[in-house]
């Protein structure tokens, strides 16, 4: 059987004042897809139609923002809907996907998506997530990454370097020989030129039993906690146990708590000459576009340029300015810039932020230090 857990967690401090605490950027109608605006989340659902049952598809989110969701997505029922009381970064997320998947369907594997990226074309995502599972379905040790080829040398992306094809894929599905988490720019640009690197897009397939037993092996205290969670699961004290458990999971993300030491066990097998017991870390190539909007001026790339690198969203004007994106999403407003150089203004009704585009990473510090009542 096949799942599907979308994480839609973030807050997206890197694009306030449109992101907020109570409306985060994948609910946001913030991109123009077919002529009109769509959120992230909208869209990252609808890349399942055709790949996943409507019922084995979940999001995982922020429990506040549950209600909000189901409003967005009205297909998803609450049971589709795992709230998690306090964010515990990505490894607790997906493990608390793969215990409920695992208490309701044993054996299961399961894609994990993110609601941040636009990806084109969606035929394609589909066929290259079908090979995933059935890499999974062939061998149940397998843990599967997709893979972008670089279009320039990013530091704020992780990467994963290829080894050997697996047979029978047509050069799609390789083994991983290591992960790298966003390296300097150096190492990012010899990782482009050596031609066996790829950006790491954040999207797996696995067993949810593969990734628990990874969860027991290399975070024994998360694999704990999350079992407990399981077993309470569908149960009167379902949220009880969630409540109190979920809050002290070890917080640490996917890659360095899961995908590097099983990169790691492997290549130590492989040097050795031994059989490999443990996982098989593989990564299959998405030959695709594929965006992260995360941050402001990866939004930029979603809008259409006029003239001197410059974007636009809402009423705005500019003049005589070079690389400068105007994001204003108060109708009743027109934000004018002229004679500026690669700048971020985004206005909003209650807040307006000014920064030079190289400052942008700096916003989620930034962010941190706002009063409660703009976040």
């Amino acid at each position: 059987m096949r799942y599907a857990m979308i994480m839609a967690g973030g807050s997206g401090t890197r694009l306030w004042p449109l992101s907020r605490r109570d409306r985060p950027k994948q609910l946001v109608p913030m991109v123009t897809v077919g002529g009109r605006r769509r959120s992230l989340m909208e869209l990252a659902a609808e890349r399942l139609e055709g790949l996943i049952d409507p019922d084995n598809r979940l999001i995982c989110t922020s429990e506040r923002y549950r209600e909000a969701i189901r409003t967005a997505l009205p297909t998803f029922s609450d049971a589709q809907i795992l709230g998690e009381p306090v964010g515990r970064d990505t490894v607790n997320a997906v493990g608390f996907a793969a215990g409920v998947i695992e208490k309701v369907e044993p054996g299961a594997s399961f894609c994990m998506l993110t609601a941040d990226h636009l990806i084109e074309p969606v035929d394609v995502f589909r066929k290259r997530i079908e090979l995933g599972f059935e890499l999974v379905e062939q061998d149940a040790r397998r843990l599967v990454t997709f893979s972008i080829a670089p279009t320039y040398a990013a530091t704020g992306y992780g990467y994963v370097e290829r080894g050997r094809e697996i047979n029978g894929t047509n050069g799609f599905a390789f083994s991983v020989e290591r992960f790298v988490e966003k390296p300097s720019a150096e190492k990012a640009q010899a990782y482009i030129e050596s031609g066996v690197f790829g950006w790491n897009s954040g999207m797996f397939v696995w067993r949810a039993s593969t990734f628990l037993d990874c969860l027991r092996r290399y975070k024994p205290q998360s694999h704990e906690g999350i079992m407990q969670i399981a077993c309470a699961w569908g149960t009167a004290d379902q949220q009880k146990v969630l409540g109190e458990v979920y809050p002290t999971l070890p917080k640490i993300s996917d890659d360095y708590a899961v995908m590097e030491p099983a990169t790691r066990e492997q290549a130590r097998a492989a040097r050795s000459g031994k059989s490999q017991d443990g996982v098989e870390v593989c990564t299959v190539n998405m030959d695709l576009t594929w965006l992260d909007v995360g941050s402001w001026p990866s939004f930029a790339q979603t809008l259409t340029g006029k003239g001197e690198d410059n974007r636009t969203s809402g009423s705005a004007i500019i003049q005589d300015s070079t690389g400068t994106l105007v994001v204003n999403a108060d109708d009743r407003h027109t934000v004018a810039a002229l004679g500026c150089e690669d700048l971020i203004i985004v206005h909003t009704e209650d807040a307006t932020l000014v920064m030079p585009r190289d400052k942008a990473e700096e916003l989620k510090r930034f962010h941190g230090e706002l009063p409660d009542r703009l976040t």
